[in-house]
């Protein structure tokens, strides 16, 4: 699955924001839900347009995404 498909960033909806393709649901608000710990069934639950496919797209796009840029981290003890 490319995650391409199913994300999409288009100034004009959501500020400019990723959502999922065809939604106004944001990619961040999928990927806060997954580390609430909600399962790909409750997010669809409580967004009846994705699929479970659009979810994992999420975690792809996050995946590139930090591939792609760093954040300062906290040293471990």
């Amino acid at each position: 699955m490319d995650w391409h498909d199913r994300i999409a960033v288009n100034p004009t909806i959501c500020h400019g924001k990723a959502c999922i393709r065809g939604t106004r649901v944001q990619v961040a608000v999928v990927l806060d839900n997954l580390a609430e710990g909600l399962s790909v069934e409750q997010i669809i639950a409580e967004y009846p347009a994705l699929r479970a496919d659009d979810v994992l797209a999420t975690l792809a796009y996050a995946a590139e995404l930090a591939r792609e840029r760093t954040s300062p981290l906290r040293e471990s003890a």
